[in-house]
């Protein structure tokens, strides 16, 4: 209203003047640029919403989320820590009579796609919140103050929300926190980044039981190394909760939930896929689903089947296969590079091995997929010499059967360096308890060189005495080029029959 009556005001002035003869043009210019130019740092300061301080991709909801704890799969200890947490906001009576000061913060902590997201909003389900989510780069901006005005707005959004809901509490959810809440004085610009984290500090230290609308903050991160250490005393965010990488168990509770709806064929295992997906993240596990429905649409069929998730596996982990053919020389080369880590694999670890093929997908023109029985966390010193041994079978394949090695195996030399590092560094060795900081170079080396050289030879006596077997999988490669570990095995066994 007050911005109609002086426009009003302004035009009556330039019509009085240009009656009076006045030259009013250089006015109307000046004008018109300054009130351009006001409306430009007031999109800039509310990101595009002409309002000061508002955030335009911030994202609320006037009803509950619909997500529960039971959408949520294989986080089930930090399910029950958060719930634990939230169940101080959800009997205020109770713990004010315990003298139990209410929990501000929880700081979600792990991995991309492993369901932060989703637990925030099961989280306001539970204790019956609107949800007020925004990203912690939508503070960050170039004009000193505005990440600190957008706290503030963020908060009051979330209130009035609260309000119009006629709710009790309000739930904010600020992805990748540390953008925003990263240790101060480590960026260039770093008074606008402090400013914004002393805010939301602030907002944070003033928060109480006795507020008409309580607000709970849950952070989401994948960097606890960079926050800094005022965001994460108590009082601020009380509770860190671990949302990690799902079990065996875990990945087969995410795929029950995400196959419902889907037609499976009765060949169908979810343990199976589940044994085979270690690693792998809840958001892993949903494209894996839709991925395997997609390719039994292409391929007509009406219900998804095992040989579709097997694929569907491949295509997440490398990418989709690739119209590449390499030259026929080199697919042999190919096919004895995979047969002899698929062979050292079966010998170190029989019943590993789940997928042979040279089709080319990604940066990889062939590979063997190599599955744990059980998911493993602690790696003894035998399990990662046999990983070297798997790593350096390729080339070693190649040297037998072809006479020379290709830059085919620099991967996998790659990977048998950081094993070789993991054994001296985890105390396996005669050097005995040693930190990276404080061995020698040139001490570092000469071990290990002397644990992958002793392994090179190890994989070149096994590869040796088993040439006819090599070249039987390296036939059977090229003419169907890729086949599974069980047919594999079969082969193997056939191999010693004959």
């Amino acid at each position: 209203m007050v911005k109609e009556i002086g426009i009003g005001l302004g035009l009556a002035t330039l019509i009085f003047l240009g009656v009076q003869g006045f030259n009013v043009i250089p006015i109307v210019f000046f004008g018109v640029m300054a009130y351009v130019l006001l409306n430009l740092m007031d999109a800039r300061s509310g990101m595009g919403t002409g309002k000061v301080g508002q955030i335009k991709s911030q994202k609320s909801t006037t009803t509950i989320p619909g997500v529960t704890f039971q959408d949520i799969g294989g986080q089930e200890s930090a399910k029950k820590e958060l719930c634990e947490a939230l169940d101080f906001i959800k009997d205020t009576d109770k713990i004010k009579n315990m003298g139990i000061r209410p929990l501000k913060g929880i700081l979600l902590s792990g991995p991309p796609g492993t369901g932060k997201t989703l637990m925030a909003k099961a989280a306001a389900n539970l204790i019956g919140s609107v949800f007020i989510s925004a990203s912690g780069g939508e503070f960050i901006e170039m004009y000193a103050g505005v990440g600190a005005k957008r706290v503030r707005q963020l908060f009051a959004n979330a209130r009035d929300q609260a309000r119009k809901s006629n709710a009790n509490n309000a739930v904010v959810f600020i992805d990748e926190i540390e953008v925003l809440g990263g240790k101060r004085g480590s960026h260039s610009s770093h008074m606008e980044y402090d400013q914004t984290l002393n805010q939301l500090l602030v907002e944070m230290d003033g928060l109480s039981i006795d507020d008409e609308v309580r607000v709970l903050v849950v952070g989401a991160t994948n960097r606890m190394d960079i926050l800094d250490s005022a965001i994460l005393r108590p009082g601020r965010f009380d509770r860190i909760v671990k949302v990690d990488l799902p079990d065996k168990e875990g990945r087969l509770h995410v795929l029950k939930i995400h196959t419902r709806g889907k037609p499976l064929g009765e060949d169908v295992s979810l343990e199976k896929i589940a044994q085979e997906t270690f690693g792998f993240s809840g958001a892993h596990l949903e494209s894996l689903t839709n991925e395997a429905a997609i390719l039994a649409w292409r391929a007509g069929e009406k219900k998804i089947g095992q040989k579709h998730f097997k694929e569907a596996i491949d295509k997440v982990m490398m990418g989709e296969k690739l119209d590449r053919k390499p030259h026929v020389d080199e697919l042999h080369r190919i096919a004895i590079h995979e047969t002899g880590h698929a062979l050292i694999g079966e010998m170190v670890n029989p019943g590993s091995v789940s997928t042979i093929t040279i089709t080319s997908r990604g940066q990889a023109l062939g590979y063997v997929r190599h599955n744990p029985q059980d998911d493993i966390y602690l790696y003894t010193k035998d399990y990662l010499e046999n990983q070297i041994a798997i790593c350096l079978a390729g080339a070693a394949a190649e040297e037998l059967m072809l006479g020379n090695r290709s830059t085919g195996a620099r991967n996998d030399f790659a990977k048998a360096t950081d094993l070789a590092k993991n054994i001296i560094f985890s105390g396996m060795t005669d050097l005995g308890v040693v930190t990276e900081k404080d061995l020698p170079a040139n001490l570092k080396h000469q071990e290990m060189t002397r644990i992958i050289r002793e392994q090179e030879e190890r994989v070149k006596e096994i590869l040796d005495k088993r040439q006819d077997t090599i070249q039987v999988i390296t036939e059977k490669l090229l003419k169907e080029e890729s086949f599974s570990g069980e047919e594999l095995r079969e082969l193997l066994e056939q191999c010693k029959v004959a």
